[in-house]
């Protein structure tokens, strides 16, 4: 394992390498910082895994702005730029899958293929309740453990429902680099700016595999079976019984998928992607029709950008 400060379009980085193999570059949720993937980076020896904390998290600096999402992709290319990579699998994970798929629009030649974990598209996408919205739009959950036990059940539902231990394993992981309030907010703030990627989904080239449990919180699956329509070539596996945090656990069934994905040299190799769900508009359609909460502002917004897009 190797962490060193790169100093990257401006910002110094911290990024974290695990690993030996074909590259595989991830991206995290907000806030979060790179310890917090030692589950999925064990299942990955024969790959070379980097992360890095993104602006305002974990041990990088907070930029004097904000950053919109389509800088924080090429900040990504940076990140390969540096070390001189080019060309790599790519992984992002809730945020970082927002990030993942700019960056997969921005430089398409420099990923390989795509996983998108627990995400949404942004604008147009399917939101979580009100309430598990306002417990995402404060970072108090990494700083206090009383603010943890008493939300992460209800935001991130699966397995930190009910699992103590692995709740608390969880919890001093989390804790151990928390963001800065600031660097936060300027995450959050990426996310109000109207950038989806609904108009240019259809645009990806990338062997893409869609990933969520079907019991998350914050990212209704119904973002799942959209980012797997809408993305031509796109494969969508969902996992019973598992949560927002899957990436996390280490024992999600979405660890040996990523491994079989982006290890085999032949995408029709990969039993992982083959056997996945191939999302047709009916399968979507039924999806959306399960949204739950229509009349909340956000979700009516999501659903009118989504109306704009499917015509």
């Amino acid at each position: 394992m190797k962490e060193r400060e790169l100093r990257i379009r401006g910002l110094r980085l911290h990024v974290r390498e695990t690993g030996e193999g074909p590259p595989l570059l991830l991206l995290n949720g907000i806030g979060a910082h790179v310890g917090m993937w030692r589950p999925l980076e064990k299942t990955l020896p024969d790959v070379r895994v980097i992360s890095y904390d993104a602006p305002g998290t974990g041990r990088s600096e907070t930029p004097l702005l904000p950053l919109t999402l389509s800088a924080l992709a090429r900040l990504a290319e940076g990140v390969l730029d540096a070390l001189e990579i080019e060309e790599a699998d790519v992984l992002g994970y809730s945020f970082g899958g927002i990030v993942a798929q700019h960056l997969a629009h921005w430089a398409p030649s420099r990923v390989r293929r795509l996983v998108l974990a627990a995400t949404t598209p942004g604008w147009g996408g399917v939101t979580g309740s009100p309430t598990v919205m306002a417990h995402m739009s404060t970072p108090l959950r990494y700083y206090s453990r009383a603010v943890y036990d008493r939300t992460i059940g209800d935001i991130a539902g699966g397995r930190a429902r009910n699992d103590r231990e692995w709740i608390v394993r969880h919890a001093e992981e989390r804790q151990a680099h928390p963001p800065s309030p600031l660097g936060y907010a300027y995450q959050l703030a990426a996310l109000t700016v109207p950038s989806g990627s609904l108009p240019w989904l259809h645009e990806l080239e990338q062997p893409t595999m869609v990933l969520a449990g079907d019991d998350d919180p914050i990212m209704p699956v119904a973002n799942a079976l959209l980012l797997a329509h809408r993305i031509p070539r796109a494969r969508l596996l969902l996992a019973p019984g598992e949560g927002h945090l899957l990436l996390l656990d280490p024992d999600s069934a979405a660890h040996p998928a990523i491994r079989d994905f982006v290890r085999c040299e032949e995408l029709d190799g990969s039993e992982a992607y083959t056997r996945s769900v191939d999302v047709d508009e009916a399968m979507l359609e039924e999806a959306l029709r399960d949204e739950r909460f229509p009349l909340h502002p956000v979700a009516m917004v999501n659903a009118f950008t989504r109306a704009i897009y499917s015509r």
